[in-house]
């Protein structure tokens, strides 16, 4: 099924299986009143839009996060009623950057659910070459993109074949670069601009932030003002970043 701008739409299964959840957990949600009631199509069946599929990550997320159903709720209900699946998953973006990293193992089949389509050889090397995937060592293919042997699992055995380590905050965002009409060196490039400036900008706001702290102020306070910084500086960037780049599209697009 379509919607009226001919995007394609989930069923409860499809939808629970795109975000790593299970049906109840959607169920639940939407019990809740966290998830939006979804469209009911021929035969009472409910579809998904990718808005629903996104506020579900950004739900996800939040309790990684350690947040509570209650706090949860009231953070969405802050949130402006008319956000798109894009502006949902940038948010998704801020609130993910304030957690450690973390890394998720996952099977191809798994890895194919979590992305909502087939992966071909040629994208699996795609995303290890974007490292938002890392594969295991004697799984079909190559090596994972670090080039050494696959570390074991926490059981001490080594990796099963065709296993990944997957960057569940990045999956998204690489799945959808493979359709981008770029070359796949274009994008690694983009990447690799992006690196430099953003731990540039990262470098000199840690010495602002080491000057302004002063050498006789202990660790613990250190610690306290740059977890209290680290979301607003995240959002901030990510603000700047948006309003420049649409700033140097409009330049692009009135010279062409």
């Amino acid at each position: 099924m379509t919607t009226d701008t001919e995007e394609p739409t989930l069923t409860v299964d499809e939808l629970a299986a795109r975000a790593g959840v299970t049906v109840r957990t959607v169920r639940f949600y939407s019990s809740k009143g966290l998830l939006p009631p979804p469209v009911i199509g021929p035969r009472r069946v409910g579809h998904y839009s990718q808005e629903h599929l996104a506020r579900l990550a950004l739900i996800e997320e939040l309790q990684r996060q350690g947040m509570t159903l209650a706090a949860i709720e009231r953070h969405l209900q802050q949130l402006p009623a008319d956000l798109s699946a894009q502006d949902l998953a940038l948010h998704r973006a801020v609130v993910a950057s304030w957690a450690p990293d973390a890394a998720e193992d996952a099977t191809r089949e798994e890895l194919e659910r979590r992305a909502g389509r087939p992966l071909g050889e040629e994208d699996l090397e795609r995303l290890v070459a974007m490292n938002i995937i890392e594969r295991a060592e004697g799984a079909s293919g190559t090596a994972h993109s670090s080039g050494s042997p696959a570390a074991p699992d926490s059981s001490g055995s080594p990796a099963a074949p065709d296993s990944f380590r997957v960057d569940p905050a990045l999956l998204a965002l690489g799945v959808q670069l493979l359709d981008v009409p770029l070359a796949h060196e274009s994008i690694l490039a983009a990447r690799g601009v992006l690196l430099e400036h953003s731990r540039a900008a990262a470098r000199e706001l840690s010495a602002l932030l080491r000057e302004a702290v002063g050498e006789h102020e202990s660790v613990a306070a250190v610690k306290s003002l740059s977890a209290h910084m680290q979301p607003l500086v995240v959002q901030a960037l990510l603000t700047t970043f948006q309003r420049s780049l649409k700033a140097e599209l409009r330049e692009w697009l009135k010279e062409s």
